[in-house]
């Protein structure tokens, strides 16, 4: 075997293995982004923990075969870059969709969500989401809400018989 088909099949299969491991990777369309711009856009993506890689349509088409996510490939036209996280489902998609919007040049295709393929629909709805500690800060005030409630009705009759007695 060749020595390019060698590190090709190497290229595969590391795309493959990110489809596997990630907790989500969304597909965009990076033309028209400057240089600048395009730094700027890896800068946040390192920021959150989600991986940006360029990879040729056909190594990701051969990949989603052998990942059984081959409904990504009808997205896998003209330039595409990926971006993975291991760590945290929203990350990926939430720092691309706040991009895009600054940046038309930038295009979301669609994605991966826990080893499914997502739309761009859902990758937009994803990126609404708040991220991990934002939605344990909200099932935190959610938990804390009856017991603070209690807590002021119980002050509201305390100060209430004491402007009684008073």
């Amino acid at each position: 075997m060749s020595k390019v088909i060698e590190q090709k099949q190497q290229v595969v299969s590391e795309i493959a293995d990110k489809f596997r491991n990630s907790k989500s990777a969304v597909l965009v369309d990076y033309r028209g982004l400057n240089v600048a711009e395009s730094t700027e856009l890896r800068n946040q993506l390192r920021e959150a923990g989600v991986e940006f890689k360029i990879y040729k349509n056909t190594m990701v088409r051969r990949a989603t075969a052998e990942t059984e996510l081959t409904g990504l490939d009808e997205v896998l036209v003209g330039p595409t870059a990926l971006a993975f996280s291991n760590e945290d489902v929203v990350a990926p998609a939430k720092v691309l969709n706040n991009f895009a919007k600054d940046h038309e040049a930038l295009e979301i295709k669609g994605g991966v969500v826990e080893g499914e393929v997502a739309t761009l629909e859902q990758i937009k709805e994803l990126a609404e989401l708040p991220n991990y500690e934002g939605l344990v800060s909200m099932f935190l005030s959610v938990l804390q809400a009856p017991i603070r409630n209690f807590a002021y009705a119980t002050q509201a009759v305390a100060d209430q018989k004491e402007e009684e007695s008073a």
